[in-house]
């Protein structure tokens, strides 16, 4: 079905597109132009079998894939939807979305799509189980280890999301919790489910995920929550009064469900007492404050409701605001050519924003800016482009006299509204930005390092995000209200309390967390990572481990190289003239390695010492080997730290331990993370770091350069 045809709007339960009756239904209408579109229904789905498929299907096929692999899946996706955008964009202007807000939410969530795919192969093992932090010895002799582990959760993720947002909604939830490995159900908003709808339909009909990762339901599901258990996770974007109804679930309150949301948000916006009129940081903070206004008709839970001002500026800032506003806002069905901000989603939106407008305007709110009843910027020309069907709504700026107005920091109009407000001192600032009772994000615009040090460290534990804005930024900034993948969306209390995005974060959060305790070898076993104290198989010096006949680790391919495998090398003897000739060669001259008095008088060494970056050199060409194989690169140590200092007559050896193998899965080489401990004649350890390498899955250089 197309939802350019009047229709009901299917879900997709159990691997099946399904349509109950539309008895009872929502009539949903362009809010453009007030035509019928679709009908939501209110007919039943049998929201225990999505639960129980996703659970079972979804957890199954999901989990035959590695983290590495997921995060393919996503790139393939990504790049799939990027081809339809256009298809998406035609639906999307029905909701009132102008092709910038169409941009921000399909783009954007394709974008979110590729970025983690991206960082979901750069910064996650090839495998399911994710390490978080080192291990813990709990047992003198190091047989008893402890670690912590993070694995997916065993059931599946509800996301219940708004109306603003259709296609980023869904994807910057679905992504981390498709890496993770957990089944999505999908429960879009009314008003804009049907452009969900189209997206869903593409993504299955791509065949890009395996069977049962994502459902999706159309229509009214008030038994959501009855189907969940301590296995699931509910994410959920909206109003703080239902986000509460929900939280106070059986089903969450004993019965475990995991609980985010993403809800009402007062967020501010706060110009720095240098910034004013006449500076960039002054047109910047216009700049945004309208772009906030306009964009997706001010529906957006990021959207800045209260600027707060140095009281001197107030009259400069809301004319500023009105000026940019005539001059670059153009009302109208975002489908005629020069419109700049369409309709808001749905004439019942329309409704309850004006309505909220009033209510704050009767308790002391005065508009500065705008006309409650009609018009005040331009409108397309077409003689239709204000249908009178059509949720128009021109932007307004309400001035108030009381900064302290209980309702200016606890109502929100959810549309194109802001308030101006005025403060005597920064302190009185931030006390203005903390009576939203917490928001998603703020921004501080200010050219003063110290007023933005402390405004910020002042708002920052009331927001989620603070948007730092100055004329070094102004330029490249990504927006007050745009959250981007890599960094956390949420904020506490009225925003909600749930965090979502934020990088790998977001990836964790569909997982559980769980602390492990055994031997080094049944560690290992457990996280494909090499723990100190298991099982070597090495090459070398019999003397110091090795046993005979091991070969090389460095002439094994990843199909043969094993974790555990490496080499113990020989002792190596250090002397002054290597000291002092590695000091002359590099210009490295520091006293302790050159000056024996100096040297003496430092707590540190016994006299003068061989450089540590001499022994990582020298350690190198004690595991190196020279002839061409299937270790292609180093590409960098990491973790380098140096234990004891190294006199000239010291030896040191190095024991070399294949500790983490990574296969790429679109290469034909993986990386390698080895071991590296440095000890001295007494078995003292010098240095410890880790080796990456990048080496052939088949051996295919020796054979090259024998011919």
């Amino acid at each position: 079905m197309s939802t350019s045809q009047i229709g009901v709007v299917p879900s997709f339960i159990a691997g099946q597109w399904q349509t109950p009756e539309a008895a009872g239904g929502t009539e949903v209408l362009d809010a453009n132009t007030g035509e019928l579109i679709t009908t939501v229904t209110g007919g039943k789905l049998d929201i225990a079998a999505a639960v129980a498929y996703g659970r079972g299907v979804g957890q199954r096929e999901l989990s035959s894939l590695s983290l590495h692999e997921r995060a393919l899946k996503l790139k393939e996706l990504a790049m799939y939807l990027n081809e339809r955008r256009k298809d998406l964009y035609e639906v999307s202007y029905k909701t009132g979305a102008t092709k910038i807000d169409s941009m921000v939410d399909i783009d954007g969530g394709i974008g979110v799509l590729f970025t983690f795919s991206s960082k979901g192969r750069r910064e996650l093992p090839n495998s399911n189980v994710i390490i978080d932090g080192t291990a813990e010895p709990l047992s003198k002799d190091g047989s008893f280890l402890g670690s912590h582990i993070y694995t997916a959760i065993s059931g599946v993720v509800v996301q219940v999301n708004a109306f603003n947002f259709p296609v980023w909604g869904m994807l910057e939830k679905f992504a981390p919790a498709f890496i993770a490995g957990v089944p999505t159900i999908v429960k879009p908003a009314t008003p804009t489910g049907y452009l969900t709808e189209v997206a869903v339909r593409m993504i299955i009909e791509s065949g890009i995920l395996p069977e049962g990762s994502l459902q999706l339901i159309s229509g009214s599901a008030r038994d959501l929550m009855d189907h969940l258990d301590y296995r699931d996770m509910f994410s959920f974007t909206g109003s703080a009064a239902t986000a509460s109804r929900l939280k106070s679930h059986p089903n969450v309150i004993d019965g475990g469900v995991r609980f985010s949301a993403e809800t009402d948000s007062l967020n501010a916006a706060i110009l720095g007492p240098d910034a004013v009129e006449g500076t960039a940081e002054f047109d910047a903070f216009v700049k945004v404050v309208v772009t906030e206004m306009t964009s997706k008709a001010g529906q957006k839970c990021t959207a800045i409701r209260r600027n707060i001002v140095p009281a001197a500026q107030v009259d400069a800032v809301i004319a500023a605001v009105g000026k940019r506003i005539e001059e670059r806002v153009v009302l109208g069905d975002p489908r005629v050519e020069g419109v700049t901000m369409g309709a808001l989603a749905s004439v019942e939106q329309m409704h309850d924003v004006r309505a909220a407008v009033q209510d704050m305007i009767d308790a002391g709110g005065e508009l500065g800016f705008g006309n409650l009843d009609a018009p005040v910027v331009r409108v397309a020309p077409e003689r239709d482009a204000l249908a009178a069907g059509g949720a128009f709504m021109s932007p307004l700026v309400l001035r108030w006299a009381d900064s302290r107005n209980p309702i200016l920091h606890s109502r929100e109009a959810f549309g194109p509204v802001c308030s101006v407000v005025g403060y005597d001192s920064v302190d009185e600032a931030i006390e203005l930005a903390a009576m939203g009772a917490g928001s998603l994000v703020a921004t501080v615009c200010t050219n003063d390092p110290a007023a933005m040090r402390t405004l910020t460290l002042g708002i920052a534990a009331h927001h989620g995000r603070v948007h730092i804005l100055n004329r070094e930024t102004a330029g490249s900034t990504t927006g007050h209200g745009s959250p981007v993948p890599h960094l956390v969306h949420g904020g506490p209390g009225r925003a909600g309390g749930g965090e979502e995005l934020g990088g790998i974060r977001s990836v964790k959060h569909h997982m559980q967390r769980t602390a492990v305790q055994g031997s080094p070898n049944m560690l290992t076993a457990l996280t494909g990572v090499w723990h100190t104290g298991a099982a070597q198989q090495l090459a070398g010096s019999e003397k110091f481990g090795a046993q005979p006949g091991n070969v090389h680790p460095f002439r094994k391919s990843l199909a043969e190289l094993k974790i555990g495998d490496g080499l113990a090398s020989d002792l190596r003897q250090v002397n002054q003239q290597e000291i002092t000739a590695f000091a002359n060669e590099t210009g490295d001259t520091f006293y302790a390695h050159v000056n024996p008095k100096a040297a003496e008088a430092n707590p540190f060494f016994p006299g003068t010492v061989a450089h540590g970056y001499l022994l990582v050199s020298w350690a190198a060409g004690l595991f190196v080997e020279p002839a061409p194989g299937p270790v292609l690169a180093n590409y960098g140590l990491e973790n380098l730290r140096f234990i004891t200092p190294v006199a000239a007559g010291d030896s040191v050896r190095v024991t070399l331990t294949a500790k983490k193998i990574t296969p790429r899965v679109t290469d034909a080489y993986g990386e390698v993370a080895w071991d590296a401990i440095l000890h001295n004649q007494n078995d003292e350890i010098v240095a410890t770091y880790d080796v990456l390498t990048l080496v052939e899955k088949e051996d295919t250089t020796y054979a090259n350069w024998q011919d």
